[in-house]
């Protein structure tokens, strides 16, 4: 099973300058690669592989001398990176590659092998590079693949080791109605339980907002290329730091708290990119990163031996009443509560979209994904 660690690293003067020169020069190759195969292709109807572009490298550092200075594997893993960018747009339509930019909040750069972790003396040695200071907050055991070294905007750097532990994924345990947990994600409430609970949105970019307004003027006002306006952009980047670090930790806990009391989760597989071009929701909506959360859920249901479920994004959780079935289709989005006009129950808006997701997700004619077991249950009927 493989698991990433990653670790906060802290390297002097001289070693920030070489990790620099690594990301500088996987930066380089990855944009030049791209440009190659993008030039092949128009001009000859060529697909250059990965291999075409690495059997180059020896003739681009003659061209530019100073990418003999960085670690050759690395070069390597960057033309790797931008081959797997292609055949992910080619099988799943997840948008052409595009160049790198110096101005990314994050960058980084891989080591595929032959570098060392000394838990013991807290360094790890790269090529070219040497020991780094690095805080091992936790040890790990296991085959290491590669290590990606990262930078953000604030200055901060971090290792991220990919660990093979050797052991199997765990079986996905067997769940039912009652062990099945359903979950609507909204604005108002971030999530809203089949249980009756609801989580409230934190709403952190919100709160900071006007923080960040003030920042962000600031900059603005700073004569460019001045230090003054270093300074100020590193105030604000640090206050949008501290906003994704605040957002990341309330997923983390919420998705951990999820999986470890069920075994099955029920979710709708939304579109979020179509929602964000709503102007009047899309900062809300960006906000409360509902994708980076169903995919905290289903790295973790893996992890665990769960299952998540996902249902269509067209069922009408909503519409329908979960005691008895009708399908009120007149509700409109602001209507949060309603009652039934066949059996008369008076409902949640968002509890009964919760309760209907899990039992929609009990029926296989519904699912559009299921991440662990395959269905251990007899399905549910619909509500009648």
């Amino acid at each position: 099973m493989l698991q990433a660690y990653k670790y906060r690293m802290y390297p002097s003067p001289e070693q920030i300058s070489l990790l620099m020169q690594h990301i500088h020069a996987c930066r380089f190759v990855y944009n030049h690669s791209l440009e190659q195969k993008i030039r092949a292709y128009e001009q000859a109807g060529r697909k250059l592989s990965c291999f075409d572009l690495n059997t180059r490298l020896p003739a681009l550092k003659e061209e530019h001398p100073w990418l003999k200075e960085v670690n050759s594997q690395s070069l390597q893993s960057a033309n790797k990176n931008l081959d797997n960018a292609f055949t992910r747009f080619f099988r799943e339509k997840k948008g052409f590659p595009r160049f790198k930019s110096k101005k990314n909040p994050v960058q980084s750069f891989q080591v595929p092998q032959h570098y060392r972790v000394d838990f013991d003396q807290k360094r790890i040695r790269f090529p070219k590079i040497g020991e780094v200071k690095t805080i091992f907050h936790r040890i790990f055991t296991g085959k290491m693949k590669y290590a990606t070294v990262s930078v953000t905007s604030t200055g901060k750097w971090f290792v991220s080791i990919l660990v093979d532990d050797g052991k199997p994924e765990p079986e996905p345990a067997p769940f039912s109605l009652d062990t099945t947990l359903g979950i609507d994600v909204g604005l108002k409430d971030f999530v809203t339980l089949s249980t009756g609970e609801k989580v409230e949105n934190p709403r952190y970019l919100k709160n900071s907002l006007q923080r960040l307004k003030v920042l962000q003027r600031r900059v603005s006002r700073k004569k460019k290329g001045s230090k003054n306006r270093q300074k100020a952009i590193q105030r604000l980047a640090r206050c949008h730091e501290k906003v994704a670090n605040q957002r990341n930790d309330f997923l983390h806990n919420l998705s951990f708290r999820v999986v470890s009391e069920n075994q099955a989760i029920a979710v709708e597989s939304l579109n979020v990119g179509g929602m964000m071009k709503n102007h009047h929701l899309a900062q809300g909506i960006g906000d409360v990163s509902w994708s980076t959360f169903f995919t905290m859920l289903e790295y973790k249901c893996r992890r665990y031996g769960k299952t998540l479920l996902k249902i269509g994004r067209f069922d009408p959780s909503s519409k329908i009443c979960s005691k008895c079935g009708y399908l009120k289709q007149d509700l409109a989005l602001s209507d949060r509560e309603w009652v039934c006009p066949d059996c008369g129950t008076h409902h949640d808006r968002d509890i009964n979209a919760a309760i209907n997701i899990k039992k929609f997700a009990l029926q296989e004619q519904n699912l559009v994904g299921v991440s662990g077991a395959e269905r251990t249950v007899e399905p549910v009927d619909s509500p009648q």
